[in-house]
C-alpha cells in the first residue's frame, strides 16, 4: 500500500502548450488515496506564489470526498442537521433564503471554489436588485437588513462546513456584510405614556398585560408565555423561561427563549407585583394572560399587538410596533439611571455591549446630561473664576 501522503505535499510541471501546473494534497478518500487541488499558471514565478499561497490556506486541513459537494448540497444538508435546533419559523426563513437567493446564482458552484468574492458579488447583486417581485412602491433591490440575514445564514453554514472538514476555511469571516442605516427609534415619552396608560386602565382584560410589558420590556412572545408558575408574588419575581411562537400552519407553541440569555429571572417594580398579585386572585387559567375567550389557551401574539394599535389610536397616540414598547421601558430605565449592565439582564441581552449599541441615543443623552452635571459643580465650586477647560473669552481650551 502506498504511503499516505500529508496535506500541502504537491508537486509542479510545465505542460505541452507552454502553461504551467501545480498540485497539492488537501484530502484523502476513505480508503487514503490522495485528493488533489489544482493550480495553473502561465509562468513558473506565477505558480510558485499560488501554490504557496493555496498551501498556506490548507495548512492542517484534510478534506473528504464530500468537499466536492456543489453549495446547494451542502445547504439542504445544513439544513436538515439543525431541523433539530432551529425554531421553525426560522427554519422556514433560512430555506426560503438558500432557495430564493443564494441557490439560483451561486448554488451550482463546488464547496471548495466558493470564495469571499463571490460571497460580495451575491450581496451587491441582491442589493441591487435582488427583489424577485416587487410590490408597488418597492424598489428592486433587498433591503441590507435581509442581506445581512442572509449573510448571518451563510455564515452558520460554512462555518459548520469548515467544522466538518469540507472547506479549509469559512469564506464568509473575510466578507463584510451590508451596513443598516437605523430609523429613528420610535417610543413613548414621559406624557405618551400616561396617556396610553389612562387609554388601556379602564379595560380590565388589557391593563394588566400593557402595564407588565411597559415595566418588563419583555419580547412579545416571552409576555405572551409567561404562566402563573413562572411569578413569584412573596419575592416579586417573574421568571421568563419560554416564548410562544407560530408553527407551520399557524398553530401556537412555546418554545425555549430567543438567546441563552433571554431565560432570566428579573425582579419586578413593587406596583407590577402588586397587580399580578391581585390578578392572580381571580385568575383560573395557568397563563398569567390568555386568551380572552378560551382561558386554557395563551394570548396569541397577534391579538396582543392589534389591541395595541387599537389602543394607539384610540389615544391618538403614534403607532407604533410591540417591539417599539420595549424600547420604551428600556430608553427610560436607562434615562433614570439603570446601568447598562443591569438593563441588559433584564431584557435578555447577550451582551451589555450590545444594550449600549442598541440605545445609544439614551446614553448620549446622559453623557451630555453628565457634563452639564460636573460643569455645573465646578462653576459653582471656583464662583466667578472660569471652568478650566474654557478660555477668558468663554470659548473651550484646546491644549496642542
Amino acid at each position: 500500500m502506498a504511503k499516505r501522503r500529508p496535506s500541502g505535499d504537491g508537486m509542479v510541471r510545465k505542460r505541452e502548450d507552454g502553461r504551467w501546473e501545480g498540485r497539492i494534497v488537501v484530502g484523502h478518500k476513505e480508503n487514503g488515496d490522495s485528493i488533489f487541488r489544482y493550480i495553473y499558471a502561465d509562468n513558473q514565478k506565477e505558480l510558485t506564489a499560488k501554490l504557496r499561497q493555496n498551501i498556506d490556506a490548507y495548512q492542517g486541513v484534510d478534506l473528504t470526498e464530500e468537499s466536492r459537494m456543489t453549495l446547494s448540497e451542502w445547504l439542504d444538508r445544513w439544513l436538515e442537521q439543525m431541523s433539530l435546533t432551529l425554531r421553525p419559523d426560522t427554519l422556514k426563513r433560512y430555506r426560503g433564503d438558500m432557495d430564493r437567493h443564494v441557490k439560483p446564482r451561486l448554488g451550482q458552484k463546488r464547496l471548495t471554489q466558493l470564495t469571499a468574492e463571490d460571497l460580495r458579488e451575491l450581496y451587491r447583486f441582491l442589493l441591487e436588485q435582488g427583489r424577485i417581485a416587487p410590490r408597488p412602491g418597492q424598489g428592486p433591490g433587498l433591503s441590507p437588513a435581509t442581506v445581512r440575514g442572509i449573510h448571518a445564514a451563510l455564515h452558520q453554514a460554512l462555518q459548520a462546513a469548515s467544522d466538518q472538514c469540507l472547506i479549509p476555511s469559512n469564506p464568509a469571516k473575510q466578507v463584510d456584510p451590508p451596513k443598516i442605516t437605523h430609523k429613528p427609534m420610535k417610543i413613548l415619552n414621559e406624557e405618551q405614556m400616561d396617556t396610553f396608560l389612562a387609554a388601556v386602565d379602564g379595560n380590565e382584560i388589557w391593563r394588566d398585560f400593557f402595564y407588565t410589558e411597559l415595566t418588563t420590556g419583555l419580547r412579545l412572545g416571552e409576555i405572551c408565555g409567561l404562566m402563573w408558575n413562572d411569578f413569584d408574588g412573596r419575592k416579586g419575581t417573574l421568571r421568563v423561561n419560554r416564548t410562544l411562537h407560530k408553527e407551520n400552519g399557524g398553530r401556537l407553541v412555546a418554545g425555549d427563549t430567543k438567546t441563552y440569555a433571554g431565560t432570566r429571572t428579573i425582579l419586578l417594580p413593587t406596583s407590577t407585583a402588586e397587580r399580578l398579585t391581585e390578578r392572580k386572585k381571580c385568575s383560573y387559567s395557568p397563563w398569567i394572560f390568555h386568551d380572552p375567550l378560551r382561558p386554557e389557551v395563551p394570548l396569541n401574539p397577534g391579538t396582543a399587538y392589534r389591541q395595541l394599535k387599537k389602543f394607539l389610536a384610540e389615544a391618538g397616540l403614534p403607532t407604533l410596533r410591540f417591539h417599539d414598547l420595549r424600547h420604551t421601558f428600556a430608553t427610560h430605565a436607562l434615562a433614570n439611571g439603570v446601568d447598562a449592565k443591569t438593563l441588559s439582564g433584564i431584557l435578555g441581552h447577550t451582551k451589555a455591549s450590545f444594550t449600549l449599541d442598541t440605545y445609544t441615543h439614551t446614553t448620549t443623552d446622559m453623557h451630555k446630561k453628565a457634563a452639564e452635571i460636573v460643569g455645573g459643580f465646578l462653576t459653582d465650586y471656583l464662583g466667578e473664576e472660569m471652568a478650566p477647560w474654557q478660555s477668558e473669552n468663554g470659548e473651550t481650551a484646546v491644549s496642542t
